[in-house]
């Protein structure tokens, strides 16, 4: 088993203003250890108790200029985190046509881009015109923000920790590019223990078409510090429209850049709610989740 000591886990959180750092941090660190406490105590204890080797990165501050305050979402992640798991009624939410025709409405915009003015889901058009600026790199802000992750993995990787990298939505594809730029720009050559992505659009052809490396044949298209990737999306969660990634970046086994690229198809449930309704797309639903819990459980014990 690694020690504590050893461990660091890396959390990158999606689109949108999130909390203030420190009430982010406490609230995401609490969901993680409850899902994690769902699958094994004895880890969850040992996280908790080593709260300095979870750490945030705190890109939303930087890309948007704002924070929003915790207050309306606090009374739902204490509720969250009471639950064992979604009620019939949320399962079938997440499991309605109308989930699956938006999906296919999207599927067909992500092959044709100029249809995503037309998409009849405003959050979901919103997420993917706003990753432009991002892709963009207006005013270097992709860069700026790359470097807020990249800063303490460098010296977690020096000193030669485990590390698990969680990318949550777009927090993946901020991860995924810093990794490209640490093996390619920099020419690191440490590797990731762990790279895990939560309800991630890195499946999608959007997505895809710009990421750093694109452009690139062979070896020099992917990272090649990544040990083993795996990939979990919640049922009904639109922002991960094409739910594996093993099949999209196979090449990178193939040329023996990654042991292993993992789907978890298992029908994953996220039962975050609030006042607007389910949302099976947040963050603190997707930690809290036994299923993520067990997978960071097995991590942190070094299985």
């Amino acid at each position: 088993m690694a020690t504590a000591t050893t461990n660091r886990i890396i959390f990158v959180p999606g689109k949108n203003p999130k909390p203030p750092v420190e009430e982010h941090y406490a609230q995401l660190l609490r969901s993680l250890v409850r899902g994690v406490e769902r699958a094994d105590p004895a880890a969850a204890r040992a996280i908790a108790d080593t709260p300095e080797a979870f750490t945030l990165i705190p890109w939303n501050r930087l890309y948007y200029g704002e924070s929003k305050p915790l207050g309306p979402d606090r009374p739902w992640i204490d509720a969250l985190l009471t639950r064992d798991g979604p009620t019939a009624d949320e399962v079938r939410e997440a499991l309605s046509w109308r989930r699956k025709g938006a999906r296919a409405m999207i599927s067909v915009a992500d092959f044709l881009p100029v249809l995503i003015p037309l998409l009849p889901d405003p959050a979901v058009k919103s997420a993917i015109q706003e990753t432009e600026r991002y892709f963009a790199n207006f005013g270097g802000i992709g860069g700026r923000v790359r470097e807020l992750l990249k800063a303490p993995l460098r010296g977690m990787m020096e000193r030669g920790e485990r590390v698990l990298l969680i990318g949550h939505s777009m927090g993946s594809v901020i991860a995924y590019d810093a990794l490209w730029e640490l093996w390619h720009r920099e020419g690191r050559r440490e590797r990731l223990d762990t790279f895990l992505t939560l309800g991630s659009p890195l499946g999608m052809r959007f997505a895809q078409r710009r990421l750093l490396g694109t452009g690139a044949r062979g070896a020099k298209k992917y990272p090649g510090n990544i040990r083993r990737w795996i990939n979990l999306v919640a049922q009904g969660d639109l922002a991960a429209l094409d739910t594996t990634v093993a099949d999209d970046f196979a090449p990178m086994r193939d040329l023996g850049l990654i042991e292993k690229i993992t789907d978890m198809d298992e029908s994953i449930f996220n039962f975050f709610r609030n006042a607007e309704g389910l949302n099976v797309h947040r963050s603190y639903g997707y930690l809290a989740n036994p299923r993520v819990g067990e997978v960071i459980a097995k991590w942190w014990r070094g299985d």
